[in-house]
């Protein structure tokens, strides 16, 4: 540390002892910006997994880029002449950088999104001619990696931080400070765990631009009363002082209207008119409206991390697939179990087969609010339109809703001795680890024992055509857990070809049963039982590579990894 020079300390050497004030402040400080350094990390890799998707790996691939810039940021940090100057300086570069990284990465992935559009309307061009490509084609494509960007540079000044603060505990002192380097771990540890505690019980259910404002405020705040314990050996501290006002009229303007700016940046991904966004504790729900004009009904569809799970316009093709086979299928229908479907869709087509009660098992208790009543801050036509949709499916007196995550709430329900003549498992797509394990087989075992024997359970099953291995891969797990499964498909036009897995513990197989039928049991307006009995045909060399396809064993990411690398070859920032 022969080239770097603090700032003379005042008094005789020989008496400079480290305060117990000044000490448990710089402690306290390591400890705050711990904490918000691990918050930044959840922060851009929560965003792009939300925007980009692909959750899981975006986590780890920005946990590991940030703390190997953190490890670079540390031996940079030994060229910083003035430690006192330098922490100063860190602090307001990280507010500023934390605070906005996420509102910029929105901007510039709209615009890239709306960039062609833009050409095109300006020169007249066709929708099918679109400028996609060359610049603007690599401009969309670079904007994908702009939160791992941020990361490395949050990183980077993340990693001064623990050496500035030890060589400051250090100049405070004559002599040599022993476990320096130990005490200020230890702060950061503790530090790193109050922030992720603080993430996971508040900072995920708020809004992401507004989390990103409150953990730079802490590093404002830390600078702050750095400045004003260390004004005196500061260089340019007056400088640094009105830097740090400026920033903090900076992070009350994005507090204040920031959700709403990153929002619309965020909303210009989509084509059509956003009019509700919520960020829950578990998901990003976004609705859109298309305006069709002459008399004709908009068209409103539901996005969870940015991918679309219903339109109005065409969500009765998929759930009148998904139940009506089950309970054609299914001897009886007096108890029937529902696995997602929070939105009520699947739930209005099993109330017209009249059963005794229906158990609806689903995870976001937000997601079922906006199903079951009138949200106050929700546009009145969606919300009319949401009930009528769902025929206010939730609040029927038959229907018991279940709030719980479904791998642990079956376990409730086979304590209880429950038995169901019909199960419909209307999940998302194994789009995480979260949700893989609810495509196992010992999920699947789990069902088996809660299924009537002479019963019939249908797991939605992603795209055959756009995910055939994950496609295939759910039935064989099926089997795996001792069902006699048939798998079956069909085009619903805002997803495309859809496929589903439908499953009996005893006796015929589903296909047999409803080879049987001359007539649907309910009432109908588009599945015939013709279609039934035509959606189990696939392409003579749809499964050749069954053999080598494997089953979603637990523990395994089996299906999750055939799932993310067939979707991963077929979508990217889009416009959906």
């Amino acid at each position: 540390m022969s080239e770097v020079t603090e700032p003379a300390l005042a008094g005789n050497p020989k008496e400079r002892k480290l305060s117990w004030f000044d000490d448990t402040l710089l402690l306290g400080i390591m400890a705050v910006l711990a904490g918000c350094g691990l918050i930044y990390e959840y922060l851009l890799s929560h965003y792009a997994g939300r925007i980009l998707g692909a959750l899981e790996a975006a986590i780890y691939t920005m946990i590991g880029l940030m703390i190997v810039s953190m490890g670079i940021g540390a031996f940079a940090a030994r060229k910083i002449r003035c430690a006192y100057t330098g922490f100063a300086v860190l602090e307001l570069s990280v507010a500023l950088c934390g605070s906005l990284a996420i509102l910029i990465t929105a901007a510039i992935i709209g615009f890239g999104q709306q960039l062609p559009l833009i050409i095109a309307s300006t020169l007249g061009l066709p929708p099918d001619l679109l400028p996609e490509g060359g610049f603007i084609g690599v401009l969309q494509k670079l904007s994908e990696y702009l939160p791992y960007v941020w990361g490395v540079i949050l990183g980077l000044m993340i990693g001064m931080e623990i050496p500035l603060i030890a060589r400051v505990r250090q100049s405070l002192c004559d002599e040599h400070l022993m476990h320096n380097a130990g005490t200020i771990y230890g702060a950061d540890y503790v530090g790193a765990g109050i922030g992720a505690a603080i993430w996971v019980s508040f900072m995920l259910a708020i809004d992401i631009q507004l989390a990103a404002a409150l953990t730079a405020s802490f590093n404002l705040l830390a600078g702050f009363i750095f400045i004003w314990r260390f004004w005196d050996r500061i260089r340019f501290v007056k400088i640094l002082l009105v830097g740090h006002f400026i920033a903090s009229g900076i992070l009350l303007l994005l507090a204040w209207h920031g959700p709403s700016w990153e929002q619309n940046f965020n909303n210009l991904l989509y084509k059509d008119n956003v009019i509700y966004a919520k960020s829950t504790r578990f998901q990003q729900l976004t609705f859109t409206e298309r305006l069709r004009g002459s008399g004709i009904p908009p068209v409103y569809s539901l996005y969870i991390n940015g991918r679309l799970q219903f339109s109005s316009e065409d969500e009765h093709i998929y759930h009148a697939f998904l139940v009506h086979p089950t309970m054609e299928a299914s001897a009886r229908h007096n108890k029937v179990l529902i696995i997602g479907g929070g939105d009520g869709l699947g739930l209005k087509q099993v109330l017209k087969w009249q059963p005794d009660s229906v158990t609806l098992m689903d995870l976001d208790k937000d997601l079922l609010a906006l199903f079951t009543s009138h949200e106050a801050d929700m546009p009145a036509r969606l919300s009319d339109t949401l009930l009528r949709l769902n025929g206010d499916a939730l609040n029927d007196p038959r229907v018991n809703v279940i709030v719980d995550d479904a791998f642990n709430g079956v376990d409730k329900l086979l304590r209880k001795g429950e038995k169901f003549d019909a199960i419909i498992v209307d999940l998302p797509d194994p789009s995480h680890p979260d949700l893989n394990k609810l495509y196992s087989d010992l999920f699947y075992k789990k069902l088996k024992e809660l299924l009537s024997a002479d019963g019939a359970l249908t797991v939605q099953s992603t795209s055959p055509y756009h995910a055939p291995k994950a496609f295939i891969s759910i039935g064989k797990t099926l089997a795996l857990a001792g069902f006699d499964v048939n798998q079956y498909h069909h085009n619903v036009p805002s997803f495309g070809e859809w496929g589903w897995s439908i499953a009996t513990a005893s006796g015929k197989n589903a296909r047999a049963r409803l080879n049987e039928i001359t007539q649907l049991s309910v009432e109908d307006d588009w599945l015939t039982p013709g279609l039934i009995k035509g959606s189990f045909e696939f392409p003579a060399n749809f499964y050749q590579e069954l053999e080598n396809i494997e089953a979603n064993r637990i523990g395994s990411t089996q299906l999750y990894q055939y799932h993310q690398q067939a979707w991963s070859e077929n979508q990217g920032v889009t416009l959906f």
